[in-house]
């Protein structure tokens, strides 16, 4: 891999915008490339960002000379396909969360990479916080004790949207579990791991999206409470607690600037701000990633996107959330 890694963005839509202002902060890195529908708005984001080359189609992109690496910002419903095809082209690919709409589109993904040899990583940018790294570092060190119970919640309110956008309109895979409850369970996955059992309930609105989700998910000696809505504002605070002590991360957890732990009735806060929002964490693991000749990342493997997917299929299965194309 060459000293500098050109990327390309695939959908430039508003978290396109936030990669391609923390990419600018990461040494080794520079987007070179935009690949839009339209090709006027690929041209806008292209001048902001200093993008030279243009594409009015992702195919375009696919077939060009311009780039190592793509990272794909378009909704959930075109993940699949569109990371499958810049593997055929021999691109390697960060794709933004969900990787895939159910297990069976990630595991399609995942064999893509597999046969084509390209690296493939799921945008899971909270995985690479360095907050949420450190909890993890210290409960593995035994900082709290044994884990016991586990609070985490996402949620604002999204009903005065288009019905028609990508939050409220199920031919998009919209609501809130895909979107922003991947979160909650993610951090539930990364501290205790797969749950023996999952109870979970929705609500839905009148386009047919689910709205709010509540789940219990039971470990053999633990349980996490998570949350998901676009109903209205939550405090989207995150609290790990230990027979010893408890580590709280700041809000908004999931791009946390810090943590606290509490223990033997102290409180001590730590301050760990991110460069920029906090996407160059999950960039830097590309370039490590890309330039050891790596096909997956060790922190966010294939498997973790599968088990995650999981969780995700297993919460809308006890819930009935389902989407039309998938019937």
């Amino acid at each position: 891999m060459k000293d500098e890694i050109r990327w390309g963005i695939v959908g430039p839509g508003h978290i396109a915008h936030s990669f391609a202002k923390d990419l600018s902060l990461v040494e080794g890195g520079r987007l070179t490339a935009v690949a839009s529908r339209s090709l006027s708005r690929a041209k806008v984001f292209a001048n902001e960002y200093g993008a030279e080359h243009v594409y009015g189609s992702y195919q375009e992109l696919f077939e060009a000379d311009t780039v190592d690496v793509l990272y794909i910002a378009t909704p959930h419903t075109a993940h699949c396909e569109l990371t499958i095809d810049a593997l055929k082209h021999q691109k390697a690919v960060l794709c933004e969360k969900p990787m895939g709409i159910n297990k069976k589109e990630v595991v399609r993904m995942i064999a893509s990479a597999k046969e084509n040899n390209v690296f493939l990583m799921e945008a899971l940018w909270s995985r690479f916080n360095p907050s949420i790294r450190k909890v993890k570092q210290l409960i593995e060190e035994g900082a709290i004790g044994k884990l016991e119970y586990l609070y985490a919640d996402f949620g604002f309110y999204a009903l005065d949207r288009d019905e028609k956008g990508r939050v409220l309109n199920p031919e998009l895979a919209g609501g809130s579990i895909l979107d922003i409850g991947i979160y909650p369970i993610f951090l539930s996955y990364l501290l205790c791991g797969m749950p023996k059992n999952i109870k979970a309930s929705s609500r839905f609105y009148k386009t047919g999206v689910e709205i709010q989700t509540s789940m219990l998910f039971e470990y053999q000696d633990a349980q996490a409470l998570l949350y998901s809505g676009l109903t209205s504002k939550s405090e989207m605070k995150a609290e790990i607690s230990g027979q010893s002590g408890t580590l709280f991360l700041q809000p908004k957890w999931h791009e946390t600037q810090g943590y606290s732990i509490e223990k033997d009735n102290e409180l001590k806060h730590f301050d760990l701000p991110t460069v920029g929002k906090g996407y160059s964490y999950e960039i830097e693991e590309v370039h490590t990633c890309l330039r050891a000749g790596k096909k997956q990342s060790e922190l966010w493997s294939f498997q973790n996107s599968l088990d995650l997917v999981s969780l995700l299929d297993a919460v809308r299965q006890e819930t009935g959330i389902t989407f039309p194309f998938e019937q």
